[in-house]
């Protein structure tokens, strides 16, 4: 037998790779085995730990301890309203309590009902007192059956005399009056009188 002399596969010796005819294979080359930086280390074990923790309070606080008087649970709010009785000239502020603070509220001031701006009758009307000043609109006269139509008047006072009047009219269609504070409106057979402007 010639050729070259082989090593029986329980003689290789460690970490030597398959024997051929032409002697064994060297092993195959592999990385270094690095081992993790201890900084690295203390990275993954202390985020592990941290999130342990928060999962874990997670659980813990969903739980009901039993206990009337944990501290964890707020105390229940009260809430007080008082009001003044019906003969005080100014509302009432409304106070709000709770277990931690007192919340007060200031009271809207009244608004005092302003002046009608529209004039549904016939009559004498003093502007600024009885109605709003400025422009009034009708659609006309309210019963034209007699060719009558609809008187408006402007006037400095209350007389009704002829010296008093600024400026009037009768109309049988739509029209638009201008009145200031201080005059009296005068109205006759008219439809309703709407302030436009």
């Amino acid at each position: 037998m010639t050729g070259t002399p082989s090593i029986p596969p329980a003689a290789q010796p460690a970490g030597a790779g398959p024997a051929t005819s032409w002697g064994t294979v060297p092993p195959p080359l592999q990385p270094p085995v690095q081992k993790p930086s201890r900084r690295k280390a203390w990275l993954t074990h202390g985020a592990t730990a941290f999130v342990a923790l928060i999962f874990g309070a997670a659980i813990g606080g969903s739980g009901d301890s039993g206990s009337a008087t944990d501290s964890a649970w707020p105390a229940p709010a009260v809430t007080v309203t008082k009001t003044a009785d019906a003969s005080a000239p100014k509302p009432a502020a409304t106070v709000t309590e709770t277990a931690k603070e007192t919340v007060t509220a200031k009271p809207k001031p009244t608004k005092k009902p302003g002046l009608p701006d529209t004039i549904d009758g016939d009559g004498q009307y003093l502007v600024g007192e009885d109605i709003q000043a400025g422009t009034y609109k009708t659609a006309g006269p309210e019963n034209d059956d007699f060719g009558l139509g609809c008187y408006w008047a402007r006037n400095k006072n209350a007389s009704s005399e002829m010296g008093a009047i600024i400026a009037n009219d009768n109309i049988t269609g739509q029209s638009r009056v201008t009145v200031n504070k201080g005059e009296y409106f005068e109205t006759k057979g008219c439809l309703k009188w709407e302030k436009v402007g």
